[in-house]
């Protein structure tokens, strides 16, 4: 069985945001036989020198959920997320590799910067785009 995930990057240019702060993702659509593996990749530029970096999963009708977090020190990760999920951050990169793939992986996956997400109250929240 093939298993469709989707990548979308989600970035937002906001004011305190350098023009330099992006992320790109090179495969919009990858599809992926069950039990195999798959690198879904995120391409950043940062004006920082030690960017937080995430993944987040949206699974059909839900929410974006918190999977990752990394830059060059470490991060953190969902306990959800940690047997099969892994990343790891590069000067210019933060690829996201599922093994043993599951029907329940089929998803949309999005990778941020951090320079678009901010904490409140414990809890990561995207910032509004400004008008």
């Amino acid at each position: 069985m093939k298993l469709w995930l989707e990548v979308l990057i989600f970035a937002l240019v906001i004011p305190e945001c350098r023009a330099a702060d992006t992320v790109d993702q090179p495969d919009k659509h990858v599809t992926e036989a069950e039990g195999g593996s798959v690198t879904l990749q995120c391409k950043y530029t940062a004006t920082s020198a030690t960017p937080d970096l995430f993944w987040y999963i949206q699974r059909a009708n839900d929410i974006p959920k918190y999977m990752l977090r990394k830059n060059k020190y470490g991060g953190d990760q969902s306990t959800e997320f940690q047997e099969r999920f892994h990343s790891e951050v590069s000067s210019d990169s933060v690829p996201l590799t599922i093994k043993n793939l599951c029907v329940s992986d089929s998803a949309v996956y999005y990778c941020a910067l951090s320079s678009t997400v901010t904490e409140t109250h414990s809890a990561l929240t995207q910032k509004p785009y400004p008008h």
